[in-house]
């Protein structure tokens, strides 16, 4: 793998580290914290993708971006990206946790290393690079980290058993830290999206299953990211864009849990 690119001058701009900012949710979060006056390490597999995009950012707002190519599955490319965490050289001041993939299907028809991929991605790299983060911010006293879930966490979903656990562990992760390093200086939120238009979709595999969605009930991520930097500024636990993701969300919490998993098996059925 090639050295880290930079492109831009250094300048007093606070520091954010995306992951999975190549497209979608991560992008979008790059392209707003460049347009609000921060400078971007980006993250993804992509080498390309980010190059162009580091490249729009300094174009667009003057934002100095790093490009960190990795993949967070394997051990030794995220432990690069938590380095760069733990890095007292252009600290980082805020850490979007966003890189994430799904699969559907029933459990047991679906590849089971695949799986434990999905737990490495959305779970394992999730708690190293928070803790990485953490260290650092706590040791100066400030700093903010912003994990994406879903609100696919708020309810068991069958045929998307994985991921749906995946994403529960990561936001009661989240809210335990937010108490856990409010008092340290550091604010710790989790953002639950729901549906919303991305590439995600497309590498799921869910194009039929997404006719049995309401129009509705879909949103964009630019609407997802802009409510989570809004909500971030406002020191909240828990951002749920939407008001149709908030009803969505309080319906799964009020909710029988037997009627929230017919709902969600009926939602995401497959052959």
């Amino acid at each position: 793998m090639a050295d880290d690119d930079r492109t831009g001058t250094a300048s007093e701009r606070p520091v954010a580290l995306v992951t999975g900012a190549s497209a979608g949710i991560g992008e979008q979060f790059a392209r707003y914290l460049g347009a609000g006056g921060h400078d971007i390490v980006l993250v993804a597999r992509d080498r390309a993708r980010l190059e162009a995009l580091a490249k729009d950012l300094d174009a667009d707002h003057g934002a100095r971006a790093e490009v960190l190519a990795a993949d967070l599955t394997d051990p030794d490319e995220l432990e690069r990206v938590e380095s760069r965490l733990s890095s007292t050289d252009a600290p980082v001041d805020l850490l979007v946790n966003n890189a994430g993939f799904g699969t559907i299907g029933r459990f047991d028809r679906l590849p089971v290393d695949r799986e434990v991929d999905e737990i490495e991605l959305n779970v394992i790299a999730v708690v190293r690079l928070a803790h990485a983060a953490a260290s650092a911010m706590v040791s100066r006293g400030h700093g903010a980290i912003l994990n994406v879930s879903s609100i696919a966490s708020r309810q068991p979903t069958p045929n998307m058993a994985t991921y749906a656990a995946t994403k529960a562990f990561v936001s009661s992760f989240s809210q335990s830290l937010h108490v856990e390093l409010g008092g340290a200086g550091v604010h710790v939120m989790v953002l639950e999206p729901g549906f919303t238009r991305t590439e995600f979709q497309d590498r799921l595999g869910t194009g039929e299953e997404e006719g049995r969605v309401p129009e509705f009930l879909w949103t964009t991520p630019d609407t997802v990211v802009e409510g989570a930097l809004a909500d971030l500024r406002r020191g909240k636990a828990v951002s749920v864009p939407g008001w149709t993701n908030k009803v969505m969300a309080g319906s799964s919490s009020a909710m029988p849990a037997a009627v929230t998993r017919r709902v969600a098996a009926a939602m995401m059925k497959t052959d």
